[in-house]
């Protein structure tokens, strides 16, 4: 069946230097991790070209929620053309309705910008009110994922219907599971769900700045990728490979 995809999501150059090793499938670059993934700036996604390892740049203008307005649309298209033209292998990407049901129309617009690029869907999909409708959505769209946390606050809670995506699934889409996964708790998620692609941070312990730092509201801590977590993540997935 082929090894786990592990993906790891980042947000900044010395990550991206860090998770560039065999045991990495895909990279998910961002900005601004603290709220869930922004679009990365067009000089990381330019950088981002040298990788060995595939990159998809998430395209998500702003924090919140993910009903998006024209003007915001237009600026989604912008940093497509921007992930295109940096020669990344695809973008990651979400829109919903009022209702939280996927807005189609949004999501097949984006996707005829993408052309050749890989698309996954984002964590939008937890908040569909029907996940196995807006599935088949995803498949009619094309898309070749969902990251996924089975609609909960994270996978290990959501692993129900993390299986019976799986299931529904019937091979025709991958369903990515995320959020909350860890190298001690990856083992069990895929022994309950049957997902063979996990996304996760891998991120190591905090970096501490200057207190001066924080006061000043520029952030105290920021965490990067830990090549050793990222160690620990696929052994625990070699027994599943």
């Amino acid at each position: 069946m082929g090894m786990i995809d592990l993906e790891i999501c980042l947000d900044d150059a010395g990550s991206l230097h860090a998770v560039q090793v065999p045991e990495v499938s895909r990279i998910e670059l961002c900005a601004a991790l603290s709220v869930g993934g922004l679009t990365p700036s067009a000089g990381l996604m330019r950088q981002a070209a040298d990788s060995s390892v595939p990159v998809y740049a998430m395209i998500r203008p702003r924090a919140g929620d993910f009903v998006f307005a024209p003007d915001e649309e237009a600026i989604m298209l912008a940093d497509i053309a921007v992930a295109r033209e940096s020669g990344l292998a695809g973008v990651v990407l979400g829109a919903s309705r009022a209702d939280g049901t996927l807005d189609e129309a949004m999501l097949s617009r984006l996707s005829d910008a993408c052309g050749p690029l890989g698309r996954t869907l984002h964590r939008a999909f937890d908040l569909v009110p029907d996940p196995f409708a807006a599935m088949e959505a995803a498949i009619r769209l094309g898309f070749e994922r969902i990251l996924t946390s089975g609609g909960a606050p994270a996978a290990s809670d959501g692993a129900g219907t993390l299986r019976a995506l799986v299931q529904a699934s019937a091979g025709r889409i991958d369903i990515m599971a995320g959020s909350g996964v860890r190298p001690e708790n990856v083992a069990a998620l895929l022994h309950e769900t049957g997902v063979r692609a996990v996304h996760a941070s891998c991120r190591g312990r905090p970096i501490r700045y200057a207190e001066t730092v924080g006061a000043l509201g520029f952030g105290a801590t920021r965490a990067a990728a830990d090549p050793d977590v990222i160690r620990a993540f696929r052994a625990a997935l070699r027994p599943f490979d």
